[in-house]
């Protein structure tokens, strides 16, 4: 296993829109490992293939609070929304910024686990907002692009500081 490099924003290859995973092989088994760890070390509960730079639908999730409930979502399609909450995000693409975003309060989400077996879950609270911050990935959108142009403005320039600062 290996910790990958993740992207920060305003790294435009954020902005790409992932192709559906064709088969789920031992490759893509050993890419869900490697963003477990990824994960898991940054400290972070979602990590979109597209944030570590792997164009392909693929997100795990673990908002459990002993970090040991990973959740696979390949190739994955809200079926259903339902409801509105508004939640304060944070992304590990975009390190220390935290802003509300309003989003579906319920989803009906279906996809294939990393045996490639097709179910379909019901998420609610921050589940459904960690499905939907990451599936934003998958199609190229980062969260702080539901924020208000200014906001995006400062948040781009803070994190271009950071960048060189490093």
């Amino acid at each position: 296993m290996a910790i990958l490099d993740i992207l920060n924003y305003p790294d435009p290859r954020l902005h790409t829109v992932a192709k559906p995973v064709k088969e789920v092989n031992a490759t893509i088994r050993a890419l869900i490992r490697d963003m477990a760890e990824t994960m898991y070390d940054a400290p972070g509960i979602g990590l979109a293939a597209t944030q570590v730079n792997q164009h392909i639908q693929l997100l795990i999730i673990d908002t459990s609070e002993t970090k040991d409930q990973l959740q696979v979502f390949i190739n994955p399609k809200i079926l259903e929304r339902d409801g509105e909450q508004v939640y304060e995000e944070g992304c590990l693409s975009v390190p220390g910024i935290y802003e509300s975003v309003t989003r579906a309060e319920k989803v009906l989400v279906e996809a294939m686990d990393e045996q490639g077996k097709l179910f379909t879950l019901e998420a609610h609270g921050l589940l459904s907002v960690c499905i939907q911050h990451e599936m934003d990935h998958l199609q190229g959108k980062v969260f702080v692009e539901y924020l208000s142009p200014l906001k995006r403005n400062r948040i781009k320039h803070k994190m271009l500081k950071q960048k060189r600062g490093k």
